[in-house]
């Protein structure tokens, strides 16, 4: 029996970090998935050595994160050491994102020891879903569906599939199947990634931070310490020959000095890229990660920005598939993706290139405060243009958290709810949230049925008696600490979307019964305006108890 298109699973392409957390947001969002992988082993590749925080964040969101932390390496300080002298110049101190986020920390752990992790956070949710050794060779588009060729261990197959996400890497067949051209530079140097086995904490006691970025204008380097071994990065110029191992060692010497016990376990040279595709949306199939954007792997943008795809895509294809919303939904995905590959994560990992040089004319990278830089740097400064002005951005400034904005990720802050304490991102992680700031002990009318897709909340620091019928509608925020982190004036509509970015801002009359919230959302996926109702129920508008 032909399966009706609208049963059909998608179709994720590779099963390298980005292709296997995306397949994860899927799942997470009840969309069926199948990954196909055209090797028969997960990668085992040193690369991609550090996970950013807001990538905890949305591995966490797609129930993927307790396997990563038991693998990895936490740290909360990253290093910057003059190169010349061996002393410090400046760190980021990712504790000062205390007020953003459970997670203020980033965690080393290299691509080999990663991918297992994910792969086994998808068996467990989705038994069968990757497919090793399935080769796609061709596919063509249909109305509603996509039908795949692949050469499997048993022989050539077809299978069908709603849309088609393209997680293969670089050198995409399915973004070179669809004739996307791609535009950028290939770095005439190469970059040399080397483990290293040798004790810089006891005795040969270095007191590095365990994400160190040697810069010097002759020769820099990156020194990363991954849970069992120390790794360090630097560029190969053109035409060099890759080093011996005796080589290596001395040249980790010269940074490190001359230190006792040390051992070359592993190295590993590869071209660096610094490219993009022209579009990331043909039809049915879309382009995400490395197949997308070729970002030069400085500061951990390249796996990083990868899964800022993963968080944006997912939840976009379950309101289609839903019938929540139409397909116009998911050609915000590019929109918004593609400043932040090219303008933001592609143009810092150049101005990050040019600063470890000390090329720093006329370069910025980072803005300016502690927490600016940190939340820069582990949360990616991430604003969105989520309306579609053009109005977006990667770098935060200040030492103190600014107020939210539309577009912004949320913080996550904890909120106590009607059985007990609540985080931001947990409310919202799988539909829409409506938080309307206001004083529950006026009464305010919160109007609107709840439904999987929209929920509304009354957020404030005096508790919702109960008899005001809005008990089970109320976040009790104590002190309003999470109403003087938004920074929203008394009155007002913050609607999440369920990647935790912010859709809109709006302002409500708490006495009206109008319900701002589904205005808001349905100008959020695309959907008609509801007609304002005339009487609204007191019951209704206030909330049932």
């Amino acid at each position: 029996m032909t399966v009706p298109p609208e049963h059909l699973p998608v179709a994720v392409i590779g099963a390298g970090p980005v292709g296997l957390i995306t397949a994860l947001g899927l799942a997470h969002h009840g969309v069926p998935a199948v990954v196909f992988e055209e090797d028969g082993t997960l990668s085992l590749d040193t690369k991609a050595g550090t996970v950013l925080t807001r990538t905890l964040e949305v591995l966490h969101r797609y129930g993927a994160l307790p396997g990563v932390l038991r693998a990895s390496l936490r740290l909360e300080e990253i290093g910057d050491i003059d190169r010349a002298t061996n002393t410090p110049a400046r760190s980021v101190r990712t504790g000062a994102l205390v007020d953003d986020t459970r997670f203020p920390f980033v965690v080393n752990i290299p691509q080999h020891e990663l991918e297992p992790v994910l792969r086994a956070a998808l068996d467990e949710r989705c038994p069968g879903a990757l497919r090793m050794s399935h080769r796609l060779t061709d596919f063509t588009q249909h109305d509603d569906h996509v039908e795949l060729r692949l050469d499997t261990p048993g022989g050539p197959s077809t299978v069908r599939a709603r849309y088609v996400l393209a997680c293969d890497g670089g050198r995409s067949r399915v973004r070179e199947r669809l004739g996307i051209a791609v535009s950028g530079t290939t770095l005439d140097e190469r970059y040399m990634l080397v483990d290293l086995k040798v004790d810089l904490d006891v005795a040969n006691p270095r007191d590095y931070p365990y994400l160190a970025y040697f810069g010097d204008p002759e020769e820099w380097m990156i020194l990363v310490r991954q849970p069992h071994c120390w790794r360090f990065l630097y560029p190969l110029p053109p035409g060099r020959p890759e080093p011996t191992r005796q080589e290596l060692a001395g040249k980790a010497r010269r940074f490190i000095g001359d230190v006792s016990g040390l051992e070359v376990i592993g190295t590993n040279v590869y071209t660096v890229h610094q490219r993009v595709a022209d579009r990331w949306r043909a039809g049915r199939v879309f382009l995400m990660g490395d197949a997308a954007h070729l970002i030069t792997p400085m500061w951990a943008l390249g796996l990083n920005t990868g899964v800022l795809d993963a968080s944006n895509l997912p939840w976009r294809l379950a309101w289609v598939m839903r019938g929540w919303a139409g397909e116009d939904l998911l050609d915000g995905y590019e929109r918004e993706q593609t400043p932040v590959a090219v303008r933001g994560s592609g143009q810092m990992a150049e101005a990050a290139r040019a600063y470890m040089a000390r090329r720093t004319g006329g370069v910025t990278a980072m803005g300016e405060g502690d927490w600016g830089n940190a939340f820069t740097r582990g949360l990616l400064g991430v604003r969105l243009d989520v309306d579609g002005t053009g109005d977006w951005s990667m770098v935060k400034s200040g030492s103190a958290p600014a107020a939210v904005r539309a577009g912004d990720r949320v913080p996550d802050l904890p909120l106590f709810g009607h059985d007990g304490q609540v985080f931001l991102h947990d409310l919202a992680a799988d539909g829409f949230v409506a938080l309307y700031f206001t004083d529950t002990r006026r009464g305010p009318r919160v109007s609107g049925p709840d439904s999987p897709a929209l929920r509304r909340f009354a957020v404030s620091r005096w508790d919702a008696p109960h008899d005001s019928g809005l008990r089970r509608r109320a976040l009790f925020d104590p002190g309003g600490r999470v109403e003087r982190r938004f920074g929203v004036p008394p009155d007002t509509v913050v609607l999440v979307r369920p990647d935790a970015h912010v859709a809109a801002i709006a302002p409500f009359d708490p006495r009206s019964g109008r319900d701002i919230a589904a205005e808001l959302y349905a100008r959020a996926v695309g959907r008609p305006v509801p007609a304002e109702p005339e009487q609204p129920e007191r019951e209704e508008a206030h909330g049932r108890g």
